[in-house]
């Protein structure tokens, strides 16, 4: 759909819509019920970059750990900076999953201010493990995050960020 969409320049584009909105609309099926909610301090945040309206990889990816038990907050498509950075200082997660599509989108310096957002108190602060995804991340490069791939990829490498716990759950959906 997605080529048929390109090759036509804006036309079916209302089908491709259509289509992600039934996808998403399955994918939210597998997030938790509201009445259980993530934690406050949350082991993922998920958020596109701003300026970013494809979440449908992003909500992919928040499917799946629900499907694990990991807790998360997916805060979805278009993230102001200042609301990704808040989210982070005040749940403390282990990773933080920034999507981009395009190339436009993806921003070094954004994931670079959240590499280096602290949180805690003094001496015992920690700092979130940033995870970029999707193929606007394939130029620019961050030191030390993650850039997985394919979704399995993804899983396995917040596998090994957040513990054992996690680890048996992805090897276990095989």
């Amino acid at each position: 759909m997605g080529r048929k969409w390109e090759e036509a320049g804006d036309r079916y584009v209302e089908v491709e819509h259509l289509l992600s909105w039934h996808v998403s609309r399955t994918l939210h099926r597998c997030a938790p019920a509201p009445d259980t909610a993530p934690p406050p301090t949350a082991t993922l945040v998920l958020a596109c970059v701003p300026g970013e309206q494809h979440a449908l990889p992003l909500e992919a990816l928040s499917a799946a750990l629900g499907e694990l038990g990991l807790p998360q907050r997916m805060f979805g498509a278009a993230v102001p900076v200042e609301a990704v950075s808040a989210a982070v200082r005040r749940t403390g997660p282990a990773v933080v999953v920034l999507w981009s599509q395009a190339r436009s989108t993806a921003s070094v310096p954004l994931a670079r201010h959240i590499a280096d957002t602290r949180w805690g108190v003094r001496g015992a602060r920690g700092r979130p493990v940033v995870m970029l995804g999707g193929p606007g991340w394939a130029g620019p490069a961050v030191r030390g995050a993650l850039r997985p791939t394919t979704l399995r990829e993804a899983l396995t490498q917040i596998g090994k960020v957040c513990g054992d716990h996690s680890n048996a759950a992805v090897r276990q959906r095989g």
